[in-house]
């Protein structure tokens, strides 16, 4: 396989450094769902941390567990898919904040916490109309008050509360935002000293100063990839940081093949849409297979040759993905974890 994807850290840093600038005086959650969004999680969190970055958030466990391999105990892992009692037992262990969004958690939780002598620190979800998990409006204060017996046992300690939003239209988006006020209300009401308040992602982040409270998670933005249809990078301030490379493995007249890298990695459906660019500049992606792909061909191609698929100079993941009626991070995710990352 010679295909390659160049992952470069320093523009990572200033994406960080923008989205921080944008969303402060809230505080940056850096998530790194799947493998932080193909770049690699270790390299990833390793230079957010030494940019200050205090938060990390972790889809499922086993991530939160590589975050804490890579930078130790320094930042906060936030951590919301957690299944049974081993990866319960594990979260405890390694100190994670827990995202707790259904009330037999809550109860698996305190189990654990309270089998290991330990105080679980957690984070309760509000479904806040995405049904995407989170305790129903009308269930809240019964796990408010479970939550209050649970703390004066020393078992759990409240330490946020959350929700998603979908970000489809601004008006479904203040309805949610009215529910989690609601529910924020009703824990104060209940005795609890103003816990951390996150509910936004990348785009209302960046766009809604009312949706930011005191922290915000967002993946997308620090990785440069922008929303389909929305504003472009040069407006966002941010750019993407990886760049996948692949080289000509075979020359056929007008016909380049490139090696793309594994299994499934671009989308066929991309194939007459889009452009990839080449030593001689950009040509059209014709063809897609497993593993491979044509592309319109050049005077001199040679084997060996280097087509850039996106990156810098070169089409966004987000460019790709609005050619198809899809998003960038579908684009991005399609890099096989095969796929050589560099790292600079």
């Amino acid at each position: 396989m010679s295909a390659v994807l160049h992952v470069d850290l320093d523009r990572l840093a200033r994406n960080i450094a923008v989205v921080r600038a944008r969303v402060a005086p809230a505080a940056l959650m850096l998530v790194v769902k799947d493998d932080a969004y193909g770049h690699g999680v270790t390299h990833v969190v390793r230079r957010a941390v030494a940019e200050g970055v205090g938060w990390i958030g972790a889809f499922d466990v086993a991530t939160a567990l590589e975050v804490r391999a890579a930078v130790g105990q320094e930042p906060r892992v936030f951590v919301w898919m957690i299944a049974g009692e081993s990866a319960i037992r594990s979260a405890l262990d390694a100190d994670l904040d827990l995202g707790v969004g259904d009330a037999e958690l809550l109860e698996e939780v305190a189990d654990a916490a309270r089998a290991r002598g330990t105080r679980a620190r957690i984070h309760l979800k509000i479904d806040t109309g995405l049904h995407r998990n989170g305790i129903r409006p009308e269930e809240w204060s019964d796990a408010v008050a479970r939550v209050v017996a649970l703390a004066q046992e020393g078992v759990v300690e409240l330490a946020g509360v959350w929700s998603h939003i979908a970000e489809a239209s601004d008006e479904e988006d203040d309805l949610s935002r009215a529910a989690f006020e609601r529910a924020v209300a009703a824990v104060t009401a209940a005795g609890f000293d103003r816990p951390l308040r996150h509910l936004a992602a990348s785009a209302a982040s960046s766009a809604r100063a009312e949706f930011r409270y005191d922290l915000v998670r967002v993946g997308a933005f620090c990785y440069g990839i922008r929303p389909a249809g929305g504003p472009t990078d040069a407006e966002l301030g941010i750019s993407p940081i990886g760049s996948w490379d692949a080289r000509v493995i075979s020359v056929d007249g007008d016909r380049v093949r490139i090696d793309a890298g594994a299994l499934d990695g671009l989308v066929s459906a991309l194939s007459g849409l889009v452009d990839l660019v080449t030593p001689a500049g950009p040509r059209r992606l014709l063809a897609v297979d497993e593993v491979s792909a044509v592309v319109s061909g050049w005077d001199g191609a040679r084997v060996g040759d280097v087509v850039r698929i996106y990156g810098t100079d070169a089409a966004s993941p987000t460019d790709l993905a609005e050619a198809i009626g899809t998003i960038g991070e579908e684009i991005a995710l399609r890099v096989s974890p095969l796929v050589e990352r560099r790292y600079r």
